[in-house]
């Protein structure tokens, strides 16, 4: 999941004009239960800290920051829960032998939170929303492959030709096969069928997640309640959840949980890492306060290979790639709990990695940086964009350095986080430049092909990466199935990293988690569904 493309967007219009009226919005059969919640003490809902700028959005249409959906997961009731456990549906879906028509039944039992059975129309009124034009949801791209989803989007037609609900039967008929069809459908949550679709989002409706959101005022607070007619398997074990969106930063929100004015906050795991050696030394790792697990959160530095430098230029980005000195950006962000080292893109606790030694991730090797680099260094001028934080700004002195040892001159451009990722999208005047992802769904087609298929140039491809040999394995990858589809990627994999190196792999950020003392339970990786009180 990239920062590229996120947006802050408001309530609804119709939200607005009831909270002026009344100062306050929840949904009719919220009343009387945020009462009873009231009644049965404060020490019943769990105090959230957020910084407003990471919640994009409580409606599941619009939503893609991270900190909004550690809100959203609470309150989602998904057809499948992984490519391969179904939750709201009662099994994997039936696949016809085509390869295009997927059918799901659904299990009976699942509920809304005003009592309202999950049907299959929860679902398709999903993809509608999500699909409705002038909305813009960042999901959109996913569902295109829908028979009819394409003139839908684009207004010509007021219904989606393959998608059927009736009943508890959902049947989606797509335009070609897509392999990793059933991980998308992991990001889909039920939504009542009557749902209206607003480009500004809807956030207060009834949900058949655990919980549901039974107020929200943008900026400033958001209240989680517990659904009493879940109907899933998830754990209930706090009666809801209050938010508070007001904060600045997410080092606010550190602060807030460490002094126990909040008993958790969303933050990357950078931010908490910054101070993952005090808080080890504090509380210890993985045994009361502080949580550290594994993470598939990428960072690397990407080629320009549309610039002259790196065009069609590959022995001098693998010159690149052995002259990096990957530890040192592990030390100025967080030390040995923070982080994996990698020389590959697909995360190791995805399926289909398969470790191979490509580049060295303990020490350079100038040596051989330095044979591939002679006679392809073209000038020499290397322009790097980077975060302009102080870890960031470390590394790229360190990339500097390393460079200037194989012959290429660093020129350093450090550019404010909240405009990094828009500016250097939208103007590519870089050479290499920091890279962030974070997989949207748990199969190699979200790392792979999002980031390194040239048909996704302008959008996830940050390389700028287009070479009609890899393009085609990339989509030959992405129509197989089962073990070959695993197989292949992972071989796909280190072979684009060992022979074109469009990016240089540095690490895996670890997962980690900063909890009050009032919280006893901690799943990892990290459901706030799922917490508890000591």
């Amino acid at each position: 999941m990239t920062a590229a493309g996120r947006r802050a967007r408001g309530r609804s219009r119709l939200a607005a004009l009831v909270a002026l009226v009344t100062g306050v919005l929840l949904l009719p059969s919220a009343q009387a239960a945020l009462g009873a919640e009231a009644r049965a003490g404060k020490e019943g809902l769990v105090r959230v800290a957020m910084a407003t700028a990471e919640i994009d959005s409580l409606d599941p249409a619009l939503a893609y920051r991270d900190g909004s959906w550690s809100l959203l997961s609470t309150t989602c009731a998904r057809l499948l829960s992984s490519p391969l456990e179904p939750e709201v549906a009662a099994r994997r879906p039936k696949v016809s032998r085509d390869g295009k028509t997927y059918s799901f039944t659904l299990r009976s039992g699942f509920r809304f939170s005003d009592g309202a059975p999950v049907r299959a129309d929860a679902f398709a009124r999903a993809i509608e929303r999500i699909l409705t034009p002038g909305v813009d949801s960042p999901w959109a791209e996913y569902w295109k492959d829908i028979v009819g989803a394409r003139r839908f989007l684009a207004g010509r037609a007021t219904t989606i030709k393959g998608l059927e609900a009736d009943g508890n039967t959902l049947v989606l008929e797509l335009e070609r096969p897509v392999a990793e069809f059933s991980a998308r459908m992991t990001s889909l949550c039920a939504v009542p069928p009557n749902l209206p679709a607003d480009r500004e989002g809807i956030a207060e409706s009834h949900s058949a997640g655990p919980y549901y959101i039974s107020e929200y005022r943008t900026g400033e607070r958001a209240v989680l309640l517990r659904n009493r007619f879940y109907g899933g398997n998830r754990p209930q074990r706090v009666a809801g959840f209050t938010a508070d969106l007001s904060l600045s930063s997410q080092d606010e929100v550190l602060d807030q949980v460490e002094a126990g004015r909040a008993d958790w906050g969303w933050a990357l795991p950078p931010v908490i890492f910054s101070r993952g050696k005090e808080l080890a030394a504090k509380y210890g790792v993985n045994r009361s306060r502080f949580f550290v697990g594994r993470g598939a959160i990428f960072r690397g530095y990407a080629f320009n290979t549309s610039r002259p430098l790196f065009h069609d230029n590959p022995r001098l980005r693998r010159a690149v790639s052995f002259a990096i000195d990957r530890t040192a950006f592990r030390a100025v962000s967080g030390g040995r709990h923070s982080s994996v080292l990698t020389d590959q893109y697909l995360p190791p606790s995805m399926r289909g990695f398969h470790d191979v030694d490509i580049y060295p991730l303990r020490h350079p090797n100038f040596a051989r940086a330095r044979a591939l680099a002679r006679g392809h260094t073209r000038g020499g001028k290397v322009v790097l964009f980077t975060i302009d934080l102080p870890n960031h700004r470390a590394f790229a002195l360190s990339i500097k350095a390393n460079l200037r040892r194989i012959g290429l001159d660093v020129a350093i451009r450090a550019i404010p986080i909240d405009a990094y990722f828009d500016r250097w999208m939208a103007n590519g005047e870089y050479d290499l430049g920091f890279a962030t992802w974070i997989p949207d769904f748990d199969d190699p087609f979200s790392v792979l092909n999002v980031q390194l298929d040239g048909r996704f140039i302008g959008k996830t491809n940050w390389a700028r990466f287009d070479e009609p040999t890899y393009n085609r394995l990339l989509r030959h990858a992405a129509q197989l199935r089962g073990a070959a589809r695993f197989k292949a990627y992972g071989a796909l994999d280190a072979r684009i990293a060992r022979e074109a190196a469009p990016m240089v792999a540095i690490d895996f950020m670890r997962e980690a988690t900063l909890v009050s003392a009032r919280i006893g339970c901690v799943r990892q990786p990290f459901d706030l569904a799922a917490v508890c009180f000591r």
